[in-house]
């Protein structure tokens, strides 16, 4: 997260307890551990729109939120540096984030918490829905080989270049030495091929596209930093869940079944990608999915909050026993 949102969050930090609890307080029911079951609550959650979040845009679909008297609204973002001030400002009840940007959050002093999974690394051991990534003929063959390097995440100081450093150093490489470059993932494969960086850390569906045109596979750095790494899932305050349990138990139960569903039904997955995002069934059938599951691997999570603050991301480790459900 750029430290310019750490401190843009904690200019509105001051305004999170009045901002949820006003939030709260128009909520039928609020505070409440049991409610009218005939009771529609309106929420609204952000997502970025990609393939990450196909669950949540399943379950709407198949009518999981209705069921559990929730009228989702689904908002789209450009990632947690925009979904965290997001729910501490009240603007989304809930919203999708990576776990690097809720550990940040709460390493600036902000009570956010997960309340459910989003997704995981991929059930393939040997591909992922994320790479780093070089041209073809490059001179790095291997993760150590990216010291020195110029290499592009989309967010500086996050999930991307933190994963990356770790399995730097986890093949004998100097992860200090890197030079990050912060490059959208739909631009990387063109500062790929530009040589504006040495190697790319890229995404699906960009990845298979990069792939295709010659680029490199050197590290699916999730996969190789844990093969049970929990990426990103869903979030809110504190506030909300210590006042507000009814709508956080419904919300958590028609996600999981969204969570269950889309990871029994691959092919719903790829259809309902289909319907916000510009990818083409035939890119589509080619990209690699990640898991969808309702349990957090805490171990895995445990390491990504040590590897944060070895690499001067978090000032101190998470306290997963608060941030997890």
């Amino acid at each position: 997260m750029k430290k310019s949102m750490v401190i843009g969050m904690l200019a509105i930090a001051s305004l999170a307890v009045t901002g949820c609890a006003g939030d709260t307080a128009d909520t039928p029911n609020a505070g409440s551990d049991t409610g009218n079951e005939n009771e529609i609550t309106p929420v609204t959650v952000g997502v970025i729109p990609i393939v990450d979040t196909a669950a949540i845009w399943l379950g709407e679909d198949q009518g999981f939120f209705d069921e559990v008297g929730i009228d989702l609204t689904i908002e789209t973002t450009t990632g947690g540096a925009a979904a965290v001030p997001g729910v501490v400002s009240g603007d989304f009840d809930f919203a999708f984030g990576n776990f690097i940007s809720v550990y940040v959050a709460a390493d600036q002093g902000l009570d956010l918490r997960f309340v459910s999974n989003g997704t995981t690394t991929s059930d393939n051991p040997d591909k992922d829905f994320g790479a780093v990534v070089v041209p073809a003929g490059s001179d790095i063959t291997s993760p150590a080989d990216l010291a020195g390097k110029r290499v592009s995440v989309n967010n500086l100081a996050n999930i991307g270049d933190t994963t990356i450093r770790y399995i730097v150093e986890e093949d004998g490489g100097d992860a200090s030495t890197i030079q990050f470059v912060e490059v959208a993932f739909p631009d990387a494969p063109a500062a790929l091929e530009s040589g504006q960086v040495d190697a790319a850390w890229i995404l699906d569906p960009f990845l298979t596209s990069a792939v295709a045109s010659g680029a490199e596979v050197i590290s699916y750095n999730f996969q190789d930093f844990d093969p049970e790494l929990d990426i990103a899932g869903y979030f809110t305050s504190g506030e909300r869940i210590d006042t507000d349990e009814n709508l956080v138990s419904r919300f958590q139960e028609a996600m999981n079944r969204s969570l269950e569903y889309a990871g029994e039904n691959p092919d719903e997955v790829r259809r309902i990608v289909g319907t916000y995002t510009k990818m083409t069934p035939e890119v589509l059938e080619t990209i690699t999915l990640p898991r969808f599951r309702t349990d957090f691997d805490r171990d895995a999570a445990a390491l990504l909050g040590e590897a944060a603050v070895k690499f001067g991301t978090l000032k101190e480790a998470p306290d997963l026993d608060k941030i997890l459900p």
